[in-house]
C-alpha cells in the first residue's frame, strides 16, 4: 500500500535554488537571497500539518519518492524517512542528502538537493505568481 502526501507552495523572486545538501518548502512568505535552499514559500503544509498516518509511514519508510511540478515540468527523487523524525516543525519542510534529523527534516540520505532541481524549474520558481506541488510517497 502506498500512502501520499501533497504540498502546494508559490515561487518568489528571491529563490536561488544553490544549496548543495537540502532543499526547503517554508509557509513563510518572506524569502531573503541568503535562503539558498528554499524552493517555495507559502506552503499549504508544513511537518506538522502531515496526516499523521503519514508520518507513521514515513518513520518505517526505507524510500520516500518526491516529486516536483512546477508548470507542467517534473523533477522527481527519493529520500529515506527514518524512525528519528519527529516531524513537528509549524512553518517548514526539509529534505536532506545527510543524515540529520532535527523537527524540520522531512526525509534524510536524499539523492538530489536544491541546487540538483532542473534550472528551468527554479526559472519559473522565480517568477511571480509561480506555484508548485510537491507530491510525497512512501509505500508501507
Amino acid at each position: 500500500m502506498r500512502i501520499y502526501e501533497r504540498i502546494t507552495f508559490s515561487g518568489h523572486k528571491n529563490i536561488n535554488a544553490t544549496h548543495k545538501t537540502t532543499f526547503e518548502i517554508t509557509k513563510s512568505l518572506h524569502l531573503t537571497h541568503r535562503g539558498d535552499c528554499i524552493i517555495g514559500v507559502g506552503a499549504d503544509k508544513a511537518c506538522i500539518d502531515l496526516d499523521q498516518r503519514f508520518k507513521d509511514a514515513l518513520r518505517r519508510a526505507s524510500l520516500v519518492n518526491l516529486t516536483l511540478t512546477v508548470s507542467g515540468l517534473v523533477f522527481r527523487f527519493s529520500a529515506k524517512g527514518s524512525p528519528n523524525l519527529t516531524l513537528t516543525h509549524e512553518e517548514d519542510v526539509v529534505v536532506r542528502r545527510s543524515g540529520y534529523v532535527c523537527p524540520r527534516t522531512l526525509a534524510i540520505r536524499a539523492d538530489a538537493a536544491a541546487a540538483d532541481i532542473p534550472r528551468e524549474i527554479i526559472r519559473v520558481l522565480k517568477s511571480e505568481g509561480s506555484k508548485g506541488l510537491l507530491v510525497l510517497e512512501v509505500e508501507v
